[in-house]
């Protein structure tokens, strides 16, 4: 990937058609050079990450669509996330232990 900014990304205000392929991509450099136990755990804390964000995001916009038809759809979506949460925090956590760190 030649440019990670968000801004390389799109200028239209969408999502990279290609946008699996570039975080496909992002996952394999971070974890490039790491023993397999290390880089579990940068995976990990990723996909924690990036739970949390889906979930920030999503909580935002059923509160903000709430009365409106498709807040149903984004309080799933935000309901489906909390739980994504928790479980890649466990996921994170028994990486970190794994791999010697505290987290």
């Amino acid at each position: 990937m030649s440019d990670s900014t968000p801004e390389a990304a799109t200028l239209d205000g969408k999502a990279p058609a290609d946008a699996q392929a570039r975080v496909d991509a992002l996952i394999r450099d971070l974890q490039q050079g790491l023993d397999v136990d290390q880089a579990i755990y940068v995976v990990a804390v990723l996909a924690n990450r990036s739970a949390a964000e889906l979930h920030r995001l999503a909580n935002a916009r059923a509160k903000a669509t709430k009365g409106e038809p498709t807040w149903g759809s984004w309080a799933s979506l935000q309901n489906a996330a909390r739980r994504l949460v928790l479980d890649a925090t466990s996921a994170r956590d028994g990486a970190a232990k794994l791999a010697g760190r505290q987290r």
